[in-house]
């Protein structure tokens, strides 16, 4: 971040801080687009992107309000940080997304506050290389689960497990060299 940008973003915290209501709706709409595309292309609809984006915008005032409180990284990450984890709980309590976050949440350390949309891309574009290497039968079994939504008992059937319980087992073996092989891809662009 420019020190532009960062005096820019100093005065927004600061106009919101002493009520200045112009400076919260540059907030709101600079931020929204990229909350409304991350909702649509999980499973969300344009309302649905509206509310969590206004639950995130109430919890950033609130902790802005709070004398202690320290933003230690852009408004855009914190936006986006918060919106995704409203966003996750919403589809873990419709059940649409439960085992995701229980399996990626695990390695993938997407929702530290501290890490940039940049770096959020970037470990997504090493986690598509890495899904390209792992081969089949464990990219089948992954892409049925995560993104066909397939139950454990249709990626049996499929895949000639002898039940659900084979198939959740081969997806724990998988997902953990999917894990080695994101691992392996992040050092070695990070080195």
């Amino acid at each position: 971040m420019s020190q532009k940008e960062d005096n820019s973003e100093k005065a927004l915290i600061l106009g919101i801080q002493n009520g200045d209501n112009e400076s919260l709706k540059k907030v709101y709409k600079a931020n929204f687009p990229s909350i409304m595309h991350f909702i649509l292309s999980n499973n969300g609809s344009e309302q649905e992107a509206k509310d969590i984006y206004q639950d995130a915008m109430i919890v950033f005032y609130e902790k802005l309000q709070d004398k202690d409180f320290r933003l230690n990284c852009q408004i855009k990450t914190f936006l986006y940080s918060i919106s995704r984890r409203l966003w996750l709980k919403r589809l873990a309590e419709k059940n649409k997304y439960v085992s995701q976050i229980d399996d990626f949440e695990a390695f993938l350390p997407l929702d530290r506050f501290e890490i940039s949309l940049e770096e959020h891309d970037h470990k997504f574009e090493i986690m598509r290389q890495a899904l390209e290497k792992l081969g089949d039968p464990c990219k089948t079994v992954l892409k049925d689960f995560y993104i066909e939504k397939k139950s454990m008992q249709e990626i049996a059937q499929e895949m000639g497990y002898t039940n659900p319980e084979n198939a959740k087992n081969q997806k724990y073996k998988c997902l953990q060299r999917l894990k080695k092989l994101f691992f392996q891809h992040y050092k070695e662009t990070n080195s």
